[in-house]
Formats: C-alpha cells, structure tokens, sequence
C-alpha cells in the first residue's frame, strides 16, 4: 500500500533498509547558529531552502472541497491564472480532497453503504483520488435543517426503527433532526462509524476525519438534543456526555487517522449565535482533544460578534499553538447576494479583500491547512487573491529542511560515524508528530546510497524530533551511528522517514529538487569506505 506522499512516485527501495544497532543522538542548544560544530573528519554541506515549491504533505497545504454528488471530472478543473499567463490544474495545489455529506447519501438503508456500490458517486469521487494520490477527508452530517438540495440527512430508517426526531419545517417533514441522546439514532448511528473507519481507517488514502458532525451544517453548534431545540437543565449534561460518547467513537475506531472537530464558542450548545461563549465551550474541547482530536474552524475571515470568528476562538486557539494542527475554512461564499451583503458588513468591500481577511486570520492561528471551498470561492482565490496562493505555499503550514549537515568523508567498516544536522521549520505552523494516531512515527533518518539511489543502510536518528521544529528556531542535533556496508563509495542522504513504512521517505523537504532523488532521499555528499 502507498504512504500519503506516494503521489510523487516514491518507489519502494530495491535494497531493503538496515537501521544500525548501536546509534544515539542528542540535541545540541538551539540558538542562531543552533550550537552546530563539525567534527574532523567530516565535510559540511549547506542546503537553500526552497520557498517556492508545492509541498504536499500529510496535514499541511491546500484542501480541495468536493460534494458527494461532484462529477469526478472535477478533479481535473483549471483555472485561467492570468499573473502566470496559463491555466492551471486545482489539484495540484491541494494536499487533500475534502467530502462533507449526509449520513443517508453514505448509508441509505441499514447495513448499506455507498462503498459497496463502485457506481456510488462518493465511491467513483474516492476512486478518481485514489488514482491521484490524492488522500481524501469526510464530514457525516446528521442534522436535518438547512439541507436544501439534500432531502435530509439522517436515513429514513433510522426515524422509522423509532428514533425521536425533531421536524423544525412542516412543510419539509424529510429534514428531520434526531436527537441525538435517543439510544436508537445513537444505536444506528455507532453501527455506520464500525464500518465507516473499517472502510476508510487508512492512513495511505485518508488525510482526517472531521470526527463530530452533529448540528447545522456538521459544524457542532445549534445541537438538537431536545424537542424544539429546547434548553433545559439538563442541557449542559446533554452536552458533555454527547461530547464524551461521539468523539470516543470515532477515536476508538479510527485509530490510524487524525481527526479534528470544530473549535466555536458555541460548541455542542443547542444556540449557534451571541457574542459570549455558551457555558463549558472550552471543557467540551478539551473531552475532544483528550480523546486525540485536532483543531479546525469553519468561520475564517467572518467577524460578526454574533456568529464570526472572533476573541474567543483566537484566545481558544493560542492556547493550542505549536500542540495541535489547526485546519482552516473560510467562512464566505463570494458570489451570493446574502453573504455579499454579511462580507460588507464585516467591512470588507471585495473578494480580494475577503481573501486577505482570511489568510490573516489563518497566519495569526497559525493554521496548517487552507481551504479551496466550492467553485466561486476556489475561482477567487486564484483570480483575485493568486499572490495569497503562493504566499501560504511558502509561509503557511509546515516547511522542513536541513540547513546544515555535517558527514564523515572517509571511514572504514564498523567505525562510528559523528553526523551533525540542523533542521528549521520556515513555515508559520508546525509538524504535528506528537498527535495521538501519528505517535511520532515520522524520523530523521540518514542513509548511504548506492550507484542507483538504493539505500543500503538506514540509520534513524530517534531523538531528532521534527514536531519540536519552531519557526525562527533552528535545532541542532549530533547523531552517532556505527557503519557496516560493504568497502566502495556511497552517496550520504537524509530524509524523514515514516517508521511503520520501513522507513521509507514520507515528508517532502524543502529542498530544491536537483538534491532528491526519486525515492524522496536527500543527497549530501560522498563517502568511501574502506
């Protein structure tokens, strides 16, 4: 199976890897020249870094939005880009494809799921990504109201095993709403997310899973626990113990897959509006993070006091900074009249303007993914706001290198070798190793190459930690390893590594491209050993 950045043709190395016994490594005291020293013996090799070119790596870059009933010849869309004189292809700014749908489109009838159909719309969207290399994201909504196009969102059966549903529109009696304590929603609803993560619990094809989804829009606010919508005393027992059971499902079931829930001051409360946070909004996220979920907000760039994004989600967020990723969303749709209206009132007075208010938004949360949301939102970024594009490309998310390395130029079979490495991060957010379903399986790794590019030694280096990796903050690491290939010369090169993956390259460096290779290992320099 293919990791999530196999999408550059990482091949499987014809000689199978060797990680060294006996190697340590420690960090030396970061500071600006990072406490680096070469050691005799050693050559030191200096890397540019490269701040133009499209890093797709896991949880970092552009996220490209589809809806269940998208023809997948989307995903050859281009875009006129008049600053470049030519078109060009959306998907290949996008890191990741993004479905957010209804529950009854992905199971219309118990124990029938859209997966089992390869006719299915959402089955033929995650095949064309699948051949793309492109990893997919999913959102299941539940909630009823304002599903217009959609003839509802929880499947029929559900209502009519005798789960108590709410009908807010007569006139859409379709559209309802369960509630979401009712053992039978609850029942149905546990049985789909079983076969949902035993479907989609793969990180080779998978970027996240938006792990919440109740309320309007999946968004996690205007939650319907009650008849009416009603609050009660017993609302904010409602609340967490929802929290509790819904992220403790999906937690438990995708084990491998980050999964992220929506950050708003108005989580899990029965109201999606008023400037004050609704009661226990941070101790709701904190269950969710607990439980190894992610960051993500649907209302960038919107600064209504009522429903925007605003003081509470930035406070919320710093908090979280360089702990957890954050994933952004824009919150405007650019061509309809009513959202025309809002984006003025929110003082913006164009498109380019909307743009701008949304990436600074993103660069202050330090988000590590964008949004390419629907076709006229999309269309905007690349013709009104194309410098913005490029901008988050070289500043925004996650951007890895090596600035210097130092190797040994001669040794012998069996000796030591004393590598020094300093790494930066010159993107404004951070790699995210530490979260729960990674759990640090991404590592330096250092390599000898042979005339083919094949590595015939790896050597991990597991105290070079790349999610400690702070913008501004070079980190200096001194790693000792024993050699044992064969007498000849060999090409030293470094990578990050994905561990459960026999080490095989998985995070695209930024680098310039004429010191890859194409198994994604980074060239150093020579060495003979005798």
């Amino acid at each position: 199976m293919k990791t999530i950045t196999d999408r550059f043709a990482f091949p499987v190395l014809a000689v199978a890897a060797m990680i060294s016994a006996c190697a340590c490594s420690e960090k030396a005291e970061s500071g600006t020249s990072g406490g680096f020293e070469n050691p005799a013996g050693n050559v030191e090799v200096s890397f540019s870094a490269n701040q133009n070119d499209i890093l797709h790596n896991p949880l970092n870059g552009w996220v490209l939005y589809l809806s269940a009933t998208s023809d997948p010849s989307y995903f050859d869309k281009e875009i006129y880009v008049s600053e470049l004189g030519r078109d060009v292809l959306i998907r290949d700014y996008a890191s990741a494809c993004y479905i957010r749908t209804e529950w009854k489109r992905m199971n219309p009838s118990d124990g029938v799921y859209f997966w089992q159909d390869p006719d299915n719309s959402i089955s033929k969207l995650v095949a064309r990504a699948k051949e793309l290399g492109l990893p997919i994201a999913f959102r299941v909504i539940v909630d009823g109201r304002d599903r217009d196009g959609a003839d509802g969102a929880t499947p029929e059966f559900v209502r009519d095993a005798g789960a108590e549903v709410w009908v807010s529109n007569a006139s859409h009696p379709n559209w309802f709403t369960p509630l979401v304590t009712d053992p039978i929603f609850r029942q149905y609803y546990e049985k789909f997310i079983k076969a949902f993560a035993n479907e989609f619990n793969d990180p080779d094809h998978v970027a996240f899973i938006d792990g919440y989804g109740l309320g309007k829009w999946g968004e996690g606010h205007s939650v319907c626990y009650e008849q009416n919508n009603a609050v009660s005393d017993k609302t904010e027992e409602y609340k967490q113990e929802t929290m509790e059971w819904v992220t403790k499902l999906y937690s438990e079931n995708f084990t491998e897959i980050p999964l992220v829930i929506n950050y708003h001051r108005h989580i899990a409360a029965p109201t999606g509006e008023g400037e004050a946070a609704s009661p226990n909004s941070e101790k709701l996220l904190n269950i969710a993070i607990s439980n190894g979920y992610c960051l993500r907000s649907d209302a960038f760039g919107m600064k209504n006091r009522s429903w925007g994004y605003n003081d509470w989600e930035k406070s919320f967020v710093r908090n979280w900074n360089y702990k957890l990723p954050v994933i952004m969303e824009g919150g405007y749709i650019v061509d309809n009249a009513g959202h025309q209206s809002g984006m003025k009132g929110d003082g913006y007075n164009s498109p380019s303007d909307v743009r701008q208010g949304e990436y600074d938004m993103s660069k202050e949360a330090k988000v590590n993914m964008m949004d390419f949301r629907v076709g006229s939102e999309t269309e905007s970024w690349f013709n009104d706001a194309f410098n913005l594009v490029k901008r988050f490309n070289s500043e925004g998310g996650y951007r890895l290198y090596p600035d210097r390395v130092s190797v040994p130029e001669t040794m012998a079979s069996g000796d030591e070798a004393t590598i020094v490495s300093r790494w930066r991060n010159i993107g404004w957010g951070y790699f995210p190793n530490n979260i729960r379903q990674w759990n640090y399986k991404y590592k330096v790794a250092f390599a000898l190459l042979d005339s083919e590019g094949n590595a015939v030694q790896t050597f991990v280096d597991s105290n070079c930690e790349p999610s400690s990796w702070v913008s501004g903050s070079p980190a200096t690491y001194t790693f000792k390893t024993k050699v044992s290939a064969s007498a000849g010369t060999y090409t030293w090169a470094v990578a990050i590594v994905d561990t459960t993956k026999e080490n095989t390259p998985a995070i695209e460096l930024a680098v310039n491209s004429d010191k890859k290779t194409e198994s994604g290992w980074v060239k150093i320099s020579e060495v003979t050993v005798n």
